[in-house]
């Protein structure tokens, strides 16, 4: 038996949403290259205007740091059990939301693979905010800071 220095020390940080933070970081590297060929392929194939290329690809490149940023700091709220980090996470995951919706809806030129990828994103988006709205209840309740 462990002897414990009377404080609750009882896990509470949440296995299915570092699973899904996991998995995700994995589908956006993936979601990652497969836009950057298909702006590859978009810019030779079809008349996109230089511009809205150049605009679409850095933003892509925003959304990567703005994604690392946001599975950091989830992994770091959920492992850590730690409320401020994961609602760092969780408050991400609503301009990722928004990028995924763009790349989706509003992007000059939308190919079938990138509907595909980024309905995906968002369903993972969802998932991953009620399962982070679970866990920082359960920290909320347990009074981890």
């Amino acid at each position: 038996m462990m002897a414990t220095s009377g404080k609750h020390t009882s896990a509470f940080s949440s296995t299915p949403l570092e699973v899904l933070l996991f998995l995700n970081g994995w589908y956006y590297a993936a979601y990652f290259l497969v836009e950057i060929l298909t702006f590859v392929y978009k810019g030779l194939v079809l008349p996109y205007p230089a511009a809205n290329l150049i605009l679409d690809i850095v933003m892509l490149f925003l959304y990567l740091g703005v994604e690392v940023i946001r599975i950091f700091f989830g992994s770091k709220g959920n492992l850590t059990q730690r409320k401020l980090p994961l609602c760092i996470g969780l408050a991400l995951t609503f301009p990722s939301a928004a990028m995924a919706v763009y790349y989706l809806l509003l992007q000059t030129y939308i190919v079938r693979i990138e509907v595909i990828i980024n309905a995906i994103l968002l369903v993972l988006y969802a998932f991953e905010v009620i399962l982070g709205v679970v866990a920082l209840a359960e920290f909320i309740r347990a009074n981890i800071y």
